[in-house]
């Protein structure tokens, strides 16, 4: 008998798929929903029924609740899977799901807005005893008290949008003539992406490393973890390239960590999948930055380091049922590297590049994952995120698993349109990137336009 009868997928891409592919392995039917550029998309044909939603621009079609709902009534699902991006964190979202009676396969409404506002997990996460970055207590309303905050704890200084996240909204102040200035254009740039325009102040740590642990939690009350993730190597505070584990991490800050997230979590009676986002400075403390209420980009990588279906857990967390897995059997075995494929131009300063798809060949062999929604033939839309695929390697070491991605890589053929493809084989060959010598500025001091 399924955990569901049915579940709909509210998103499109690689991730649909990689959603579908868990239901199918529950035995749950699985509906794909898309706008009028996808209809011969990937995920629309991996799915055992779709339905139309609207037109190619994503407020009209993936972003668009009612379409959503109404795909979700009209085929019988019984529950929603958002994936990332998109409503996969929109509070409002999973407060109609349950409005109709559709089962949100995430965490509560409540969790979702606790975490979404940046400025108020802030303080939850200082009540529950979890490490932040010192800053304000909450969002700044005045010039004169952004004045006070960043004389006491010193220059540089982030301003920072309270809601969203991407990257938009975050300022860097590295002295107070330029700080009134950054307040206004990050707020303006908070309020244009994501409706809302208060900032908040945080202490600018220097090249820290960027760490997250995965948390899985259940109605049942077990919150566990899944070791940590690397997400270091960035592009104007996107990710490109994440590996499990951290070569800085050891046992004992590992510990520390993981009990920060489960505190965290915890605090906000957080059930389904989590990323708790920490930075690790050079002295080697941490610090709070986010949580990600839902699956993540880079969730194949701890995946293959603990033999555990992520996104099955999801599933059947939202049904009810408890964690499959409790801490104890929780084991990190070798090393996991997933690059991030996008369709974008690393010699124009990755400028997008959409287009069709003329050749497609994929990477193969012993512990080589594709996760991708791509083939021959396929239309790169300018309308979406450009990621193409994930490719993920397993080796018993980092050293195996950096020289198991150098040849996937290598066998990774894409023509038509411009790829990442080589800057993650040119990373693959970088000494320091080699020695793990990494952090958040790592890119940016390599590639031009990063």
């Amino acid at each position: 008998m399924p955990l569901f009868k049915k579940i709909l997928v509210a998103n499109r891409g690689e991730i649909a798929i990689r959603v579908m592919r868990a239901a199918r392995d529950l035995g749950i039917k699985t509906v794909a929903v898309y706008s009028e550029v996808d209809k011969d998309a990937p995920h629309v044909q991996y799915a055992d029924e779709a339905f139309f939603i609207g037109p190619a621009q994503s407020t009209l079609s993936y972003l668009h609740i009612p379409n959503i709902i109404n795909a979700a009534v009209h085929t019988g699902a019984d529950a929603i899977h958002p994936g990332y991006g998109f409503l996969s964190e929109n509070d409002h979202f999973a407060r109609v799901c349950e409005t109709w009676g559709l089962i949100f396969i995430g965490p509560s409404a409540d969790a979702i807005q606790k975490m979404g506002i940046k400025a108020e997990a802030r303080r939850l996460m200082q009540q529950a005893g979890v490490p932040v970055v010192p800053g304000t207590d909450g969002t700044v309303t005045d010039l004169a008290e952004a004045e006070r905050v960043a004389n006491d704890i010193g220059y540089p200084i982030l301003v920072k949008a309270s809601f969203g996240g991407g990257g938009r909204g975050i300022r860097i102040v590295e002295s107070p003539d330029a700080l009134a200035e950054a307040l206004e254009r990050a707020s303006r740039e908070a309020q244009s992406a994501f409706g809302q325009g208060d900032v908040y102040l945080e202490k600018y740590l220097m090249n820290p490393r960027h760490i997250e642990i995965q948390v899985l939690a259940d109605a049942q009350g077990h919150v566990i973890t899944l070791g940590e993730r690397e997400s270091s190597l960035q592009r104007r505070r996107q990710k490109v390239l994440e590996e499990a584990p951290s070569v800085a991490m050891t046992p004992a800050l590992r510990a520390r960590m993981s009990e920060a997230a489960v505190r965290a979590a915890q605090a906000v009676n957080y059930r389904s999948a989590g990323t708790l986002e920490f930075l690790l400075d050079q002295s080697g403390e941490f610090y709070f930055m986010e949580m990600n209420t839902r699956v993540q980009v880079e969730h194949p990588c701890t995946e293959l380091i603990t033999g555990i279906d992520i996104v099955k857990e999801q599933i059947q967390v939202a049904a009810g049922l408890p964690l499959s897995v409790r801490q104890e059997d929780v084991a990190l075995n070798g090393w996991s590297i997933e690059c991030r494929i996008n369709a974008e131009d690393p010699d124009m300063q990755f400028r997008p590049s959409p287009g069709k798809v003329t050749r497609w060949r994929e990477p193969a062999g012993p512990w080589v994952r594709v996760d991708g929604a791509a083939q021959e033939g396929y239309t790169v839309q300018p309308f979406y995120d450009s990621l193409l695929a994930k490719v993920v390697t397993w080796g018993r070491d980092r050293r195996e698993a950096i020289q198991r991605m150098s040849r996937a890589l290598a066998e990774f053929e894409v023509d038509g349109v411009k790829t990442t493809i080589g800057m993650h084989r040119a990373l693959m060959a970088d000494p320091a990137f080699q020695a793990g010598d990494i952090h958040i500025n790592f890119l940016a001091e390599r590639f031009k336009g990063a």
